[in-house]
């Protein structure tokens, strides 16, 4: 039986990477039960429009996936391809995470372009990153550096760099690996120094609810331990009501089936860090998160977050 699948993407060359994987794992799945011609479709978003805003600044959640998600729900496409940080707490009604590949690294890494560690730059060095997840936790790590604006897709952010626009820059280390820039990488940083964003390194399969034609063929590209570990962490940042684009960190890990959970909230200039670590059976993962997120809440987190919507 043949059929017939269209993905939703936007248009980067990572978004294009992370669909044209999922495309090629469907088409290897079939089993020879069935034979699917699949299709990439590019949808530009809003994150994708506004380039010379920190996108902190733009507003709204979904900035990188609400056109894909209205595509998906009004039939345009079969299913959607997202870099799971990208996803925003709440999924629209009809549709779900279909399924979550197995993950790549989640922990930012630092370039260079002296091939300095972050330890080694000189003070007054200029570390370009729009994430506050990242800038919070940098001014943390190294108040005495400056932090500047850095939008647009990796290979523009790499180009900013060699022009001498800044000393370094932060980027997921996920995105690096995709694009095959590995060795361009001065440091991979601990999450003593920078815990990740939820999700980051993962992808996310966003179907409709229910749909029997979609759920069979991807159902092979989920895997199990990265969703049950992404799921805690979002559950984590549904508690904290927060988008892609607000200082919220958190990374889990099953070790012997026990789930591990450690979140963060900070305020926009470092100084105040609220960092927690929770564990419990991987099974009770969604729990974790959200009880991670209540205990974050308590310590002082709910005023941070309050004060960043003013």
């Amino acid at each position: 039986m043949d059929r017939h699948i269209k993905i939703g993407t936007r248009g980067s060359k990572l978004a294009l990477w992370q669909a044209n994987w999922v495309k090629s794992a469907i088409e290897k799945s079939g089993n020879g039960e069935w034979k699917a011609k699949v299709e990439l479709v590019i949808i530009k978003t809003k994150g994708d429009k506004i380039l010379d805003v920190p996108l902190a600044k733009v507003g709204g959640k979904g900035l990188f996936v609400k056109e894909i998600e209205e595509a998906l729900l009004d039939g345009r496409i079969d299913l959607a391809v997202h870099s799971m940080k990208d996803m925003p707490s709440e999924i629209p009604e009809g549709l779900c995470i279909g399924a979550v590949p197995e993950r790549e690294t989640p922990k930012d890494v630092l370039i260079s372009g002296k091939g300095l560690l972050l330890s080694e730059l000189p003070a007054g060095a200029c570390v370009g990153t729009s994430s506050l997840r990242r800038a919070a936790q940098l001014r943390r790590a190294r108040p005495d550096i400056d932090i500047v604006p850095l939008r647009g897709n990796l290979d523009t952010r790499l180009k900013k760099l060699e022009h001498g626009d800044m000393d370094a820059i932060i980027l997921a280390a996920a995105g690096v690996k995709r694009m095959n820039f590995e060795s361009r990488i001065t440091e991979y940083l601990d999450e003593d120094i920078m815990l990740p964003a939820v999700g980051q390194g993962a992808l996310c399969i966003e179907t409709r609810e229910n749909d029997p034609e979609i759920e069979p063929v991807i159902g092979p590209l989920n895997h199990q331990e990265t969703r049950s570990v992404v799921m805690g962490e979002r559950a984590f940042l549904n508690c904290l009501e927060g988008g892609c684009q607000v200082p919220i960190a958190a990374h889990g890990k099953i070790e012997r089936g026990i789930f591990t959970l450690s979140g963060l909230v900070a305020d926009v200039d470092g100084k105040t860090i609220i960092q927690e670590t929770l564990s419990g059976p991987e099974t009770e993962s969604e729990t974790i998160g959200t009880d991670l997120g209540n205990c974050l809440l308590t310590m002082g987190a709910k005023q941070i977050l309050e004060n960043l919507k003013v």
